[in-house]
């Protein structure tokens, strides 16, 4: 995609890995500056030397857990610092934490909302204010198909991607006329670390095919240079998230608890 000479910083959280790591790919390759933010620093400095052989550009990096209280602020600051203007920005860091609600670690419950809805919900409007008031500027959100349905056995991932999805609908409508586009980017499961991480990975959907980190990476990059307000990545998720609106919860929350249990 032919990159868009008004904007010239991007900001993608989530960066060193999956979809994050390929969006990434994707503005480099269109010759933006980069500013990677993730909470491994070595797969940060790793995918940082990366670019710089294969795109010849020199991210700045930020090694920053997105988990802790205030770390949106931390980044933000941390971009003033260095008197780097953010034109783009992508909120893609987050995770899930598989399992019945009640037997998981609250402790771990509670990273997630601060990764998912609170940093995402702070950088938003911490970028966002600044774009806003200089006419320009694009944001994306990692929003998921659960984030259509109750899903038991991952409750609080689905409840966030939820908020996420509908936080980023009611935004688009005030930013109208802004110059600031805000996109959501749907996608279902995608082979990246999330079933790992979430403790998933030998449950019937950790076992399912999955789409290519690459290929959901590139729908969401195509919605967001457009203005898009939201894109599902995949054919049968964009059925799935219609049938969202015909199939009562009870059955979809059914449905999401047998996809998390052990695979047989």
């Amino acid at each position: 995609m032919a990159r868009d000479s008004n904007l010239s910083v991007a900001l993608v959280t989530g960066a060193a890995s999956g979809i994050g790591q390929e969006l990434a790919h994707l503005l480099a390759k269109d010759q933006y500056q980069l500013i990677l933010v993730d909470q491994n620093p070595g797969g940060l400095q790793g995918f940082a030397d990366h670019l710089q052989s294969v795109h010849h550009i020199t991210p700045t990096l930020i090694t920053q857990d997105l988990g802790e209280p205030g770390a949106a602020q931390k980044v933000y600051d941390e971009v003033q610092s260095k008197g780097l203007q953010v034109d783009i920005l992508i909120n893609d860091a987050g995770f899930g934490v598989a399992g019945p609600f009640l037997e998981a670690d609250l402790n771990r419950n509670v990273a997630l909302i601060n990764t998912n809805i609170t940093a995402l919900t702070e950088l938003t409007y911490l970028f966002g204010r600044d774009m806003k008031q200089r006419g320009k500027g694009r944001i994306l959100q990692l929003a998921s198909l659960a984030s259509f349905q109750p899903n038991a056995n991952l409750a609080v991932y689905g409840a966030s991607k939820a908020f996420v999805l509908s936080f980023t609908e009611a935004i688009i409508e005030e930013l109208k006329d802004s110059g600031v586009t805000v996109t959501a980017l749907c996608p279902g499961a995608t082979e990246t670390e999330f079933f790992e991480t979430a403790g998933a990975q030998d449950t019937k959907e950790g076992q399912s095919k999955k789409a290519d980190p690459k290929d959901v990476a590139k729908d969401g990059y195509e919605a967001l240079m457009n203005g898009e307000p939201r894109v599902i990545s995949g054919i049968n998720n964009k059925l799935l998230a219609t049938l969202t609106n015909i199939i009562p919860d009870s059955w979809l929350a059914a449905s999401s608890k047998k996809s998390f249990e052990p695979a047989e």
